[in-house]
C-alpha cells in the first residue's frame, strides 16, 4: 500500500503564498498520476491539480489556473503544489492522492486509490 504525507499548510493572508508537499512511499507501478484535491466540510471533494509521473502532463481546475503550479521531484518521491495569490475561497483541507495504475486520473477523485491525510490551508481576508 502506498503511503502519502502532506505538509506545508497553514494560515496566510489573502494574496499570500504557500507551498504544499506530498511525499509518497514507493509506488510499484510505472505510470500513474498524483493529484491534489481539496475539501471543505459540507461540500464535495474538488480536484485542484494533477501531474503525470511519467510524462509530466499537468491539469488544473479553472479556479486555480495561473495561480497554482504543480511540480514533482521524482528523486525525492515528492510532488509540490505552489499556491500564489491565495484567496479566502481557497481555504480547505488539501489532500494528495495516487491514481489507479496506468490511468490519467486528472481531477476525478474516483480514479485515485491511495490518499493522504491532508493539510489544512486557511486564507484570511
Amino acid at each position: 500500500e502506498v503511503q502519502l504525507v502532506e505538509s506545508g499548510g497553514g494560515l496566510v493572508q489573502a494574496g499570500g503564498s504557500l507551498r504544499l508537499s506530498c511525499v509518497t512511499s514507493e509506488v510499484t507501478f510505472d505510470e500513474y498520476t498524483i493529484g491534489w484535491f481539496r475539501q471543505v466540510p459540507g461540500k464535495e471533494r474538488e480536484g485542484v491539480s494533477s501531474i503525470g509521473i511519467t510524462d509530466g502532463s499537468t491539469e488544473y481546475a479553472d479556479s486555480v489556473k495561473d495561480r497554482f503550479t504543480i511540480s514533482t521531484d521524482n528523486s525525492k518521491n515528492t510532488v509540490y503544489l505552489q499556491m500564489n495569490n491565495l484567496r479566502p475561497e481557497d481555504t480547505a483541507d488539501y489532500v494528495c492522492a495516487v491514481s489507479l495504475p496506468f490511468v490519467k486520473g486528472g481531477l476525478i477523485p474516483n480514479l485515485y486509490i491511495y490518499w493522504g491525510q491532508g493539510t489544512q490551508v486557511t486564507v484570511s481576508s
